[in-house]
Parts: structure tokens; sequence; C-alpha cells
């Protein structure tokens, strides 16, 4: 399967200031495959340790911080020579080693022309512990479940180039409803690679569902297992009422709705697990849509939603049938919601906001892209009039808006209509 990430891969191995590169993402999200393609892909030789696999590795690095002699010890291991610019080494699942992790601050300052890349599940949480990422030292790339152009690209690649050569004007009414067929279906299988991989395999929704119900099932695991010092009960708590939250006609989060009489203070640091995990995406509301918005974050105000949208749909036990036949049902425009923000996540300065400055007004998202705020509504269903959005834009004459829906794409003034199937090429469309 093509993954995007696999051209920024390409592009730090050959970046002047190039450090030891970690990759975050949660569970499942392809890391250890990425790695290995790209090695094989792009050097002589690939060196995969997994200190999962081989609890010994951690030996190497208890005592020895040296760079010049781990490269030694790592390859009387593989019985082999790890070269220097020309072969790339491996250390997978590092979040079991410590002193792994630590040690690529060594590799930077005094090796670093040797090609490491580490990667491990729960990275993120990491973070708060005594030894965290060797801060400034190492380069950090997030993965990502597939996106939508990833998905169509592994099950229909006939499609997936006729988009790419397509400009979006230029989309056939024909090829425009292939595509919405396929972003519903995407819906349905969401972007972990395993659900993606088997759909393309077999075409068996069946299998799919199963593969995501042990998806979480293995999250909840890691919760209950790796959770540290945070309550893992309220964690799960958080991860079970995304659903419902998410339900609601005002998604914001309501500490209330998990139980009677919840507060901010116990379930704090339960959210801020998940997002480290990787397994939330929080966004939250602007007071002011003004740059720099990071300066009018209201942080006791925030939506929390899924990384994938497949898990969002199995989590909320969505039938299939629903959204093949694009029938009403009460999660839709949530699902929409989480669908767009899972491809428009990193197109912005920062993570997206949104905007809710009464009861009976709310943008679903501000993105700024330099100096502009650009008002972001979506739409699932066929409605797509929006009486916030009409106002947002009569109020603040944004420079550019865009509304992703069902419709075909057109421009309308400084409104922009995309299909929901190009939302990961927003960047490309509004420059």
């Amino acid at each position: 399967m093509y993954r995007k990430a696999l051209r920024k891969l390409t592009e730090w191995k050959t970046a002047e200031t190039r450090k030891p590169l970690v990759l975050k993402g949660a569970r499942q999200t392809g890391k250890t495959w990425l790695m290995k393609e790209f090695g094989r892909l792009c050097y002589e030789k690939t060196f995969y340790f997994s200190f999962d696999k081989e609890e010994k590795l951690s030996e190497i690095f208890k005592y020895n911080k040296n760079p010049q002699r781990i490269i030694e010890m790592l390859g009387l291991i593989k019985n082999d020579k790890i070269l220097p610019d020309r072969h790339l080494v491996i250390c997978d699942e590092i979040q079991e080693c410590p002193d792994a992790l630590n040690s690529l601050k060594y590799f930077n300052e005094e090796a670093d022309n040797f090609h490491i890349i580490a990667a491990g599940s729960l990275l993120g949480t990491l973070l708060a512990g005594p030894k965290s990422y060797p801060v400034g030292k190492v380069n950090i790339l997030n993965i990502y479940p597939m996106d939508f152009e990833e998905f169509l690209n592994a099950t229909d690649p006939e499609l997936f180039k006729y988009l790419d050569e397509t400009s979006p004007d230029e989309i056939l009414r024909i090829q425009h409803e292939k595509l919405l067929d396929q972003y519903r279906k995407y819906l349905i299988v969401g972007g972990m690679p395993e659900c993606v991989q088997s759909w393309a395999d077999e075409g068996n929704s069946g299998k799919v569902l199963k593969i995501q119900k042990d998806l979480l099932e293995l999250y909840e695991n890691d919760i209950s297992k790796h959770s540290g010092k945070v309550n893992a009960g309220r964690i799960l708590m958080v991860m079970h009422s995304i659903v419902s939250q998410l339900a609601k006609e005002n998604e914001k989060f309501i500490y209330g709705c998990m139980k009677k009489g919840a507060r901010a203070r116990e379930f704090e640091e339960a959210i801020e697990w998940l997002a480290s995990a990787g397994l939330i995406i929080r966004i939250y509301d602007a007071e002011k849509p003004e740059h720099p918005i990071k300066a009018f974050e209201d942080l006791s105000s925030f939506k929390l939603f899924y990384f994938d949208v497949g898990l969002a749909k199995c989590a909320a036990e969505i039938s299939n049938e629903a959204i093949i036949l694009d029938t009403d049902f009460q999660f839709k425009g949530a699902l929409a919601e989480n669908y767009c923000l899972q491809q428009i996540r990193d197109l912005s300065d920062g993570l997206p906001h949104y905007y809710s400055p009464s009861q009976n007004y709310e943008i679903d998202f501000l993105l700024q892209k330099g100096m502009r705020i650009i008002p972001v509504e979506c739409k699932g269903g066929k409605n797509v009039m929006s009486a916030s959005f009409k106002r947002y834009r009569k109020e603040h004459n944004p420079e550019i808006s865009v509304r992703f829906s069902t419709l075909p794409f057109k421009r309308q003034g400084n409104m922009i209509n995309v299909p929901l199937y190009l939302a990961c090429r927003l960047n490309k469309i509004i420059s």
C-alpha cells in the first residue's frame, strides 16, 4: 500500500539537518511497515530491532552511551557491519527501553551520519516521565491512519488515478457519484491499515468490523496495562462517552455526561492521556476568530473525536445500511465532522479549532493559514444550509470559507463548496 508518510521519510533522509527520527502514533497505524518499507526502498540494508521481542537488547543501552560502541554491538548481533549513510537502523517498540530512547541525543550530537529511526506504542504518554524524548535532539513524525486518498489508492487505483489527474472543477458527475460511494465506504472501513488491506483483499465488511472491534479491545487493554499513575477507569469512561458526547446537538465535551457530579479535575489527566496516546483528537473552542488563534483558545471548552472515523462508526454501532443508503441518523453529522477532522488535522497551523460564541451559533472548524482564519462547515447530509455559517461569513467577511458536502465542487464568491472526498486536498484547493 502507498503511504504519503514515505515521502516525508525520504525528505528526512536527504535533509542537511537530519536528526534521529521518532515516529509517533497510535498502535496499528502502520509505523513498523512504514519503517521497513522505507528501508527497503531507500537503503542498501536495513537493521531491524524490536525491544518488545528482543528484551535483552536493553542491556546494550543500560550502561553504554557511546554511539559508535552501540552501533558496533548492534552489528555484532546481526552478524554484519552497520555503515553510516548507507544503512538504516530501526528501533521498534522503543518505549520498552527508555535508555535507548535517551541514547538518540548522543547519536545526534556525536554520530549524526548514522540513520536511526525509532517508533513505539504510547510514546506520547511517556513525555510526562523522567526520561522523555531528548528535547531538540530528534525529529518527530506523527503517523495517522490512512487518509481517504490512501484508502482510494489501495481499493480503487483507477478511480484514484482519475482523481489525481483531474482538477476539482472538471470532475464528471458520474465520477463524482463514484467518489461519493467510496467516501461512504471509507466511513465504514476507516483508515486503519489492517482494515483497509482486508477490504482491498476480500471486500468483506464483516471481517473489517471484526478487526475494528479487536482494535478497540486492544486499546482498552493498553489503557488498563499502561495508564501508569492515571486512573485507568476514568480513561475508559472518557473513551466510552465520546459517542454520546458527539451525538448531542452541542458536541462540546460535558463532564457531567459521564457521571452525575463529575468535575474537570477528576478527568483532565484521563483526557490528556488519551490525547497523548493518539487515540483521540481534541480541539478547543476559540473565543475570537482572529490571528493568532492559539491566543484565543478556551481551554475549558473542547470537543473529543476518534482518531479514526471507521473506529468511530464501529463504536457508535452504526449500520452499514444507513451509510450506504445515505439515510439520516443521529450520528450522521458527527461522523462527517470526525471524517473531515481526520483529513484536515495537519493542514492548519496547529490543530483546527471550532467557534461557538453562543448557544445557537457554531462553526465546525477554524483553520489558521498564515494570517488567514478560514471557517469550515461540514455537511454529511442532503441539507447544506447553515444559519451559523451564513452569519459568520456576513459578520467576519473571511477571504476564504469552505463547506464540505456531497455537492460537486463549486466556487461561490469567497465560499468554496468542496466535495467530502476532496477534504485532504484542501491545502491545494485554497492555495
